[in-house]
């Protein structure tokens, strides 16, 4: 489970790292979710995060962390599909409205997230000898 987290916090990461560069870029990714199966895949998602830091948390550098990250994020996933799509849709842009410079303030908090949660579930290097 720890490569599954691994792999998915080094994608929020990315995608993180891309809101900040280029935060209209992120628009084309967002586009993705804004449909009824993309809220589904959405919800998805977050549920295998979440559970994948529980599960991955007794190995990690931060357990109660990534216990308490997981299920916040699991009980996101849960409400996800709850939230519509037209919500999500003026959420979306209720957020473009502000411009760039303030879709980068959410694009650095899931940067900054998703390196700590990599780091945390990164494997530990062994010392030689």
């Amino acid at each position: 489970m720890r490569i599954v987290a691994f792999t998915i916090s080094a994608a929020v990461a990315v995608l993180g790292g891309l809101g900040i560069v280029a935060p209209t870029a992120l628009l084309s990714v967002a586009d993705v979710f804004l449909t009824s199966q993309g809220l589904w895949l959405a919800a998805a998602l977050r549920i295998v995060l979440g559970s994948a830091l529980v599960l991955a948390a007794s190995g990690s550098r931060f357990p109660r962390a990534l216990r308490v990250i997981g299920v916040v994020i699991v009980v996101a996933g849960i409400a996800t599909p709850l939230i519509g799509v037209e919500r999500a849709r003026a959420m979306v842009e209720w957020e473009t409205a502000r411009g760039p410079a303030a879709m980068r303030i959410p694009a650095a908090f899931a940067l900054a997230m998703g390196l700590f949660l990599a780091y945390a579930t990164a494997p530990r290097r062994h010392p030689l000898g």
